[in-house]
C-alpha cells in the first residue's frame, strides 16, 4: 500500500494496513528549527543549510531524508510570496523584525527567540470607513500560484504520497482578524462594533477565496486534502460564546469551505488549536471533514470520548501531547501515550497520526524516535 493509499483509505473512515503518519505535510504538523536540527543529528544525517519556509513559526524545509526515515505519507505544497512583497528581517535593539504583507510588525528575540510575536497591528485604531482605503495583500497575484502547481504535479507525477494543499493565503477569520486589530480590539467589537468586524470579516471573506479560487486553478486536481484553520480555543474552552462565534465566524467559514469544495474534491483539514469539543458540532456542519491537531491536554478532549462522539463524522488527525509527554517525558513514557492514542482513535480507520501542533524545540530526539518506531509497530490494522 502506497502512502498515498494508506491516507486516502484512512480519510474514508476505513482501516489501512496502518496508521497513516503525517511530518510536515502542512504547517501546523512540522517541526520547529532546533528540534529538526537535534533530529536530523541523532539519526546520523548529513548537515544542512536550513531554509526556513515559514517565518513567524521558524519552520524549516523539511528535506526528503528525514521524511522517508520517519516513513511520513505527507507531503506538503509550500506556499509562495507575491511579487509585490519580499521578507525583510531589521535589527531593532535586542529584537529582530519584519512586517508581512499585511503590513502586521513580528518581533522575535535575537538571543534565545523561538517565534516572531506580533508587536505591530495595523487596524488597532481604524474605523469601518478605513477599511475600503487600506492595503490589503493582492491575493490574485501570479506569483504565488507557479510553484505550487509545479510542486503538486511534480508530486502528483510520482504518485507515492499524500498531497496536503494549505490555506495559500492568511490564517483564519478570527486569528487574521486580532493580527490585524489587536486581542482585546476584536473581543471588543464582537460586541460593541459589531458593523466594524462584520464589514472586516467580509473583507477577509473575498481575499481568502480569491487566494485559492487562483491556488486551486493549479493544484485543485492534486489535492489530497485542503488545509484551513482558525484557533477559535484555549485551554479550558472556546474564546468567544458559543453565540458570537455562530454570529460572526461561522457563517464566513461555510462559505469558504462552500467555494473551496466547487473547485476540488479534497477533503477539508482544519486546524484548531485547544478545547474545540464544544463546537464540533458546529464544524462538523459546515463541511469540515479532518480535526487538527487534537490537542489531548486540553479540557473536554479526551480521545476516547471523542471518537465515540464524533468518530463517524470526522477524521482526528494528530494527538501526540507536545505540552507535557513529548518534552518531559521518557521514551517509555512516550511509546505508552502513542499506543493510547492509538487504542482510541485508530479503531475502524479516521486517524492519522501527528503532533499536536508542530514539534517544539525542547523535545529530545529519543522521544521522537520512540514515538515513531512505536506508530510503525503498535499502529498495524
Amino acid at each position: 500500500m502506497t502512502s498515498k493509499e494508506r491516507l486516502l483509505r484512512a480519510l474514508t473512515h476505513s482501516e489501512p494496513d496502518r496508521v497513516p503518519i503525517d511530518l510536515a505535510g502542512t504547517p501546523v504538523t512540522s517541526i520547529c528549527k532546533g528540534a529538526y536540527e537535534s533530529f536530523r543529528k541523532y539519526l546520523d544525517l548529513p548537515e544542512e543549510e536550513i531554509v526556513i519556509i515559514d517565518q513567524m513559526q521558524q519552520l524549516p524545509a523539511v528535506r526528503e531524508d528525514l521524511l522517508t526515515k520517519v516513513r511520513s505519507d505527507t507531503r506538503c505544497i509550500p506556499g509562495h510570496p507575491p511579487s509585490n512583497w519580499k521578507l525583510e528581517i531589521k535589527e531593532e535593539g535586542r529584537y529582530l523584525t519584519y512586517y508581512d504583507e499585511w503590513n502586521i510588525k513580528l518581533r522575535m528575540p535575537k538571543q534565545g527567540g523561538l517565534y516572531y510575536d506580533f508587536v505591530g497591528f495595523p487596524l488597532a485604531d481604524a474605523r469601518i470607513e478605513d477599511l475600503a482605503t487600506y492595503r490589503w495583500p493582492n491575493a490574485k497575484d501570479k506569483d504565488r500560484f507557479v510553484e505550487p502547481g509545479r510542486r503538486a504535479r511534480k508530486l502528483h507525477d510520482r504518485g507515492e504520497y499524500a498531497i496536503g494543499v494549505p490555506a495559500p493565503l492568511g490564517a483564519g477569520f478570527f486569528e487574521e482578524s486580532w493580527w490585524l486589530r489587536g486581542m482585546p480590539n476584536i473581543m471588543m467589537d464582537m460586541v460593541n462594533n459589531p458593523e466594524f468586524l462584520e464589514t472586516l470579516l467580509e473583507n477577509l471573506l473575498q481575499i481568502y477565496m480569491e487566494a485559492w479560487d487562483g491556488l486551486l486553478n493549479v493544484a485543485g486536481e492534486y489535492a489530497d486534502f485542503v488545509q484551513i484553520g482558525d484557533d477559535l480555543c484555549a485551554q479550558n474552552g472556546p474564546l468567544m460564546s458559543p453565540r458570537l462565534y455562530r454570529k460572526f465566524i461561522k457563517p464566513r467559514a461555510r462559505k469558504l469551505i462552500e467555494f473551496i469544495r466547487k473547485r476540488t474534491k479534497a477533503p477539508v483539514f482544519f486546524h484548531c488549536c485547544g478545547s474545540v469539543a464544544p463546537l464540533l458540532p458546529d464544524l462538523i456542519e459546515i463541511g469540515v471533514d479532518i480535526l487538527n491537531p487534537v490537542q489531548v491536554s486540553a479540557a473536554g478532549m479526551n480521545t476516547k470520548e471523542l471518537k465515540k462522539d464524533f468518530g463517524k463524522d470526522i477524521v482526528f488527525w494528530g494527538g501526540c501531547d507536545t505540552q507535557h509527554i513529548l518534552p518531559y517525558g521518557t521514551p517509555e513514557m512516550v511509546r505508552k501515550e502513542v499506543k493510547r492514542i492509538i487504542d482510541d482513535l485508530a479503531p475502524g480507520g479516521g486517524f492519522v497520526f501527528s503532533t499536536v501542533h508542530n514539534i517544539q524545540n525542547d523535545v529530545p530526539p529519543e522521544n521522537l524516535w520512540a514515538m515513531y518506531e512505536t506508530v510503525w509497530e503498535y499502529g498495524r490494522y
